[in-house]
């Protein structure tokens, strides 16, 4: 009997659109991969800070390379910020990197879903929930917990979501920045704890800061 991480695979892998060949992947992955992860991405992201991006896997010769399956070496949890773009501020290209975006870097079922999947089909080496500097997702939580306001449509599941991260700095004069660190901690311990396909994964995951002002990424779990 197949064991239940075989079953999933053989779901994933059924209709054999989303991936391709199994054996081919793997051998392409393992010929692009970085061989530390962390280290290539901030690596890029010091060369998006210094002004000598070199905007890698982005030819078309690239496009038709990963026409029939993306092998990304890393899953990114970001925020939505039109700012935070993974590929720009780590200074890679077209299939390097499986992007979850959304307001607050926030681990809800979708996105855990997104990323399970990505776990499963691509085997990545590493996951990184990327929180940054002036979040507005975090701003907004606090506001609503100090004044009280409610906050308009579906920006309310946000909030919420993120309320019990951010409320114990409701009266902290730097209660922004330490809330971002506390939210990506918080995320990152998310990951490990809701899900055991990422818990057995054997991805190492990271939480990092962006700095708005300028453009570095810092590891802070």
């Amino acid at each position: 009997m197949l064991d239940s991480s075989l079953r999933r695979r053989s779901l994933f892998a059924a209709g054999g659109a989303l991936a391709g060949s199994m054996a081919l992947g793997e051998a392409a992955a393992a010929s692009t991969r970085p061989a530390n992860p962390l280290d290539a991405l901030l690596a890029g992201n010091r060369r998006f800070v210094t002004g000598h991006a070199r905007h890698p896997h982005q030819s078309p010769a690239r496009i038709k390379e990963i026409a029939a399956g993306q092998h990304p070496f890393a899953v990114i949890l970001g925020c939505a910020d039109s700012r935070v773009a993974p590929e720009i501020l780590f200074d890679q290209g077209v299939g390097d990197l499986f992007d979850n975006r959304v307001a607050g870097n926030l681990v809800d079922d979708l996105l855990l879903g997104s990323i399970e999947y990505a776990v499963e089909e691509f085997t990545p080496p590493l996951i990184i929930v990327l929180g940054h500097e002036r979040c507005g997702a975090i701003s907004a939580t606090l506001d609503a917990v100090r004044t009280g306001a409610e906050a308009p449509g579906h920006i309310g599941a946000i909030v919420e979501a993120l309320r019990p991260i951010v409320a114990p700095f409701a009266d902290d004069p730097n209660g922004v920045e330490k809330a971002v660190r506390a939210n990506i901690r918080a995320q990152v311990s998310a990951l490990v704890t809701r899900s055991e396909i990422v818990a057995h994964s054997g991805a190492r995951v990271v939480g990092a800061r962006y700095d708005l002002d300028t453009g570095q990424v810092t590891v802070v779990c």
